[in-house]
């Protein structure tokens, strides 16, 4: 058998399309979304190679335009998630001794069926099933995702060249091998992307994966699985299963297989999971790696020296790009009085020309929510905006759901800076506004630090480069991605790597080698090429 040392290719970020006014991609993509939109989808699970259909089906509707039926999926018993961990166990074997590089093909492949063959429909199902306009579509379900496949590749090779110092007459080397048993993988409906690299960043290091994806991303999950399977990626790999959350994690933890969990989603939930894994630590072969990005309440803090017009622009695009619906969506701003009222007038006056609707129509800036829950719970805390003395709503405030889970962008004003909104995770269109005396900055840092209990981002606009300085030292803690004078959105793989501690998760900066450490168990060998045959020491001489 031949041997080589391979080099993958050198990665770098795949560029945005614009889908400008008659661009090929705006014709493509529309034309996918239309297809699929009228296409009537039966999904399957996908465990080993069976698509596997229970019966026990759910219908899945776009957001913003939740009348209308795009198919359904099947969801899981407990028998079906213990097939699809015993089939990921069977696949373990074959998979984890595959050449790396035969993973990193598989993997680059699949990367660039995304980037060509596959972009429009990836594109369109997300439009579709998470309601995001086509630029949201393009930055997550495309670029990102491709950008995740491209650098994890060659993080894996980083990793794998990373080995320790030798002496004489003695070789060490550092075998990093995959976990023992399986990784089970939990995925949000925000982006398709993170979906995608959950299972794939886990897989590409030889481990095997029971997937679920969020229910309210069924849609464009099968198209992730679809990529996969066109890329060669053996059956029993990754493993997608549908259904009920709870019966399906607690299945995967009774397993002594269990291994590790690859999570993004709520806070509560995360904590639910690992206290569960906590009490169970006794059955596992070994202790799990228990990697999660939760939740956040991401702050804006404008200093006096700040620029207006930027700090406007922060905002609407950090709390208002797919509704609010990320983990680092701008929802609390802190301004200086010198500067509250220009900036929440420029606010106003964007508000006015931002267009709200289907994503079908590239005009709109803002589609719906991603659910009836989300809505109702965005529509309580408006109500109780417009009840409470210390707030008020500024701008929007309104909204309606006889099409779709509209929300109009809402800007909320309070004097109170542990008012509700600025406390609480609402992850929707809602941002709040409180204004601090310019005297008070460095008292307004310490609020900010103290206020949540997440840790996830934020941004700090400012000229003055000692007051960006105090920020940086007082908000050491405060966010695991900090922005300067930049809104606290839009992480790219291998530029900004991606995590928060505190409330909002382990901080294993997905985008990066580390995260993909997670994924590894490293072997030192140490080989000896003339052993000692006298156990005495010089030390023990007369």
């Amino acid at each position: 058998m031949a041997h080589s040392i391979f080099q993958v290719p050198f990665p770098s970020n795949e560029p945005i399309l614009s889908y400008a006014p008659e661009s090929k991609e705006k014709k493509e993509v529309l034309k996918m979304y239309t297809h699929l939109y009228n296409a009537n989808l039966d999904i399957p699970m996908r465990i080993g190679n069976q698509d596997v259909r229970s019966g026990d089906t759910a219908s899945m509707h776009p957001p913003h335009d939740h009348q209308h039926k795009l198919g359904i999926y099947h969801k899981a018993e407990a028998t079906h998630i213990k097939e699809a961990i015993a089939t990921s166990l069977k696949a373990k074997k074959m998979w984890s001794q595959m050449p790396w590089e035969s993973r990193a093909s598989i993997f680059l492949k699949a990367a660039e069926l995304v980037a060509g063959p596959y972009r429009a429909k990836i594109n369109a199902a997300t439009m579709l099933a998470q309601s995001k306009t086509i630029h949201q579509a393009e930055i997550d379900a495309a670029c990102e995702y491709i950008d995740f496949l491209r650098f994890n590749v060659s993080f894996m090779q980083e990793i794998y060249e990373n080995q320790p110092e030798n002496s004489p007459g003695i070789w060490n080397r550092l075998s990093y091998r995959p976990l023992e048993g399986f990784v089970y993988a939990v995925s949000p409906f925000n982006f398709t992307a993170i979906a995608g690299n959950l299972c794939a960043s886990a897989a590409m290091m030889g481990n095997t994966v029971v997937w679920k994806p969020s229910d309210h991303q069924v849609f464009s999950a099968q198209v992730l699985m679809e990529v996969f399977q066109e890329a060669g990626l053996p059956d029993g790999v990754i493993n997608m299963v549908f259904g009920d959350p709870e019966m399906i994690t607690n299945t995967v933890l009774e397993s002594p297989d269990f291994a590790g969990i690859h999570y993004t989603g709520s806070t509560e939930v995360f904590r639910a999971i690992w206290g569960k894994i906590g009490t169970q630590i006794h059955r596992y072969k070994s202790y799990p790696r228990i990697v999660g990005e939760t939740g956040g309440k991401d702050f804006i803090v404008a200093h006096p020296s700040a620029k207006a017009k930027e700090v406007a622009t922060g905002i609407i695009r950090g709390a208002f790009e797919f509704q609010g619906q990320k983990c680092s969506a701008a929802s609390r701003v802190y301004l200086p009085a010198s500067l509250a009222d220009e900036v929440i007038k420029l606010i106003k006056t964007d508000l006015e020309s931002v267009k709200m609707g289907s994503p079908e129509d590239f005009e709109n800036f803002v589609t719906s929510v991603i659910h009836k829950g989300a809505y109702d719970r965005l529509v309580n805390a408006i109500e109780q905006v417009k009840k409470d003395d210390e707030a008020e709503i500024v701008a929007g405030g309104t909204y309606n759901e006889s099409i779709g889970y509209f929300i109009q962008p809402t800007v909320v004003k309070t004097t109170n800076p542990k008012y509700s909104t600025m406390t609480k995770e609402l992850f929707g269109p809602l941002v709040t506004l409180y204004i601090y005396p310019d005297s008070e900055w460095l008292e307004t840092l310490k609020m900010v630090d103290n206020t949540s209990e997440y840790a996830l981002t934020g941004a700090v606009f400012s000229q003055d480069r000692y007051a960006l300085e105090e920020a940086l030292n007082a908000l050491e803690n405060s966010a695991g991605n900090f922005y300067i004078n930049d809104k606290p959105t839009g992480a790219v793989v291998g530029q900004q790597p991606f995590g928060g501690a505190r409330g909002s998760g382990t901080n294993d900066k997905a985008g990066s080698a580390s995260n993909l450490l997670r994924w590894v168990s490293p072997r030192l060998i140490k080989e000896t090429f003339v052993p000692a045959n006298d156990y005495r020491y010089p030390f023990l001489g007369e």
